[in-house]
């Protein structure tokens, strides 16, 4: 037997106790959900750091936050992180990414994202480089066979919350999240290449969040899996709306909306 046999049997039984089917196919690892168990059920949750942040903060109703949380198939760890699970259109987990917030609804410094499938190989004992899991937009799940392709418009941001977030605000719009700044990678664009997608970077004192995701835009309408009637358009609104001030905070779309409600007396 060979030894990377050993690590497939050793995680594809990893996988059975979490409700998924685990194999690796040409050098990549596929996960799927075990319909009577998918992984992201287990942990469920409207009540993160994250979610009652969202709330308490008067972002988003409970009623929101709740549907947004069933929607997006948010979780929550043991020790209060939100996880953002990343689906695809079949239902499948590719990973899911752990973040831990204040009640400023901001990352809580010194408490750096993780991944879901680091900390099992890591619980398990398995080496980290024995299988890389194959990243997806988060809420790539949204995209099913019921939304029109001719019809539905694509917002990709950079963060997972932000998404969360103003598919509230703005539920007409599917909203989905790169993850990172260089986290929009042309080969995610693959099942998106029948809708309309626009691409809202975030702002900063340089431009290099908008001319990052303009180039790379640019780079997916070149290839040969991309129609060459779809154009992906990228939003220039915060580079003309956001203050200097803004610029240097390296404010995203949210934040913007936010800071521009009307201050309450």
């Amino acid at each position: 037997m060979h030894i990377d046999d050993i690590f497939q049997y050793t995680f594809k039984a990893v996988g059975q106790r979490l409700g998924l089917s685990i194999r690796m196919v040409d050098g990549h690892m596929q996960i799927k959900d075990l319909m009577h168990h998918p992984i992201w059920v287990s942990w469920l949750s409207a009540k993160s750091g994250f979610c009652r942040a969202v709330e308490q903060s008067g972002i988003l109703t409970h009623r929101q936050m709740v549907h947004a949380a069933l929607r997006y198939r948010l979780g929550r760890s043991k020790d209060d992180a939100v996880i953002y699970w990343q689906l695809d259109q079949l239902g499948q987990v590719h990973d899911g990414k752990l973040m831990w917030y204040g009640p400023d609804c901001h990352r809580i410094k010194g408490k750096n994202a993780t991944w879901a499938m680091y900390l099992l190989k890591d619980y398990f004992k398995i080496p980290q480089d024995t299988f890389q899991a194959t990243h997806v937009f988060f809420g790539l799940h949204l995209l099913s066979s019921s939304i029109s392709q001719d019809t539905a418009t694509v917002c990709i941001v950079e963060a997972e919350k932000t998404a969360v977030i103003l598919s509230e605000l703005y539920p007409q719009y599917i909203w989905l999240a790169a993850g990172g700044l260089f986290e929009l990678q042309p080969q995610k664009f693959l099942s998106l290449k029948h809708y309309k997608v626009v691409l809202f970077p975030d702002t900063d004192s340089d431009c290099k969040a908008y001319t990052t995701w303009y180039n790379t835009a640019q780079q997916v309408m070149q290839s040969f899996f991309w129609p060459r009637s779809n154009v992906i358009h990228v939003s220039d609104f915060l580079e003309r709306h956001a203050t200097a001030e803004q610029k240097e905070r390296k404010i995203d779309l949210v934040d913007f909306i936010i800071e521009s409600r009307p201050k309450s007396t």
